[in-house]
């Protein structure tokens, strides 16, 4: 049986209203790729292992979405909001995160590379060992993430805010900080750690 997205999201809306009739998006490895998904309302559905590559997904609201081992490869999630979501183990390759909220996200063991995070809200989410080698991260906010062993080489953080960030055990080498807030962040066994913050 084919896969009826907009009957599923129409019930999905009913079960956030808390209708009787309402029923939470189970969509576990669904075949949605390329899905245009602009604005959808998909908060808390269980989108486990769902294939999303290069799906529609702007200003969509999933926060606190079950996205587990999801494939969002070459996403749109410009403005998304994504606080609180599940994206362990999740492959968010090549995906625009531009503005979108990810605060109190968990990322750990994703899969980053490539990804746009410029302006987008990273508050308290959870980012330990990630490879954010060569990202565009101008302007995002990560106060108090936990970045710890993380691998930022070459990564742009220009003016992005990093106060009371984890980065014990990342990686910093050639990472650019122009105009970054690092207030309170633990520093303390980061690596390669340009010398300007020490001026």
């Amino acid at each position: 049986m084919s896969l009826n997205i907009t009957e599923v999201l129409e019930k999905h809306g009913k079960w956030i209203a808390g209708e009787k009739d309402g029923e939470r998006a189970k969509l576990f490895g669904a075949k949605l790729r390329g899905a245009h998904l602009r604005g959808a309302k998909l908060s808390g559905a269980d989108l486990q292992g769902a294939d999303l590559r290069t799906a529609d997904l702007w200003f969509s609201d999933l926060h606190e979405a079950d996205l587990r081992g999801a494939y969002l490869q070459g996403a749109n999630l410009h403005g998304a909001n994504l606080h609180k979501a599940n994206l362990h183990g999740a492959d968010l390759r090549g995906a625009d995160l531009r503005k979108a909220d990810l605060s109190e996200a968990d990322l750990f063991d994703s899969e980053l590379l490539n990804v746009d995070f410029r302006g987008a809200n990273l508050q308290n989410a959870k980012l330990p060992d990630s490879d954010l080698s060569d990202a565009k991260l101008q302007d995002a906010d990560f106060e108090g993430a936990d970045l710890k062993g993380a691998d930022l080489r070459r990564a742009n953080l220009y003016g992005a805010n990093l106060r009371d960030a984890d980065l014990r055990n990342a990686d910093l080498e050639g990472a650019k900080l122009h105009g970054a807030k690092l207030d309170g962040a633990d520093l303390s066994t980061a690596r390669n750690v340009p010398a300007q913050l020490f001026k």
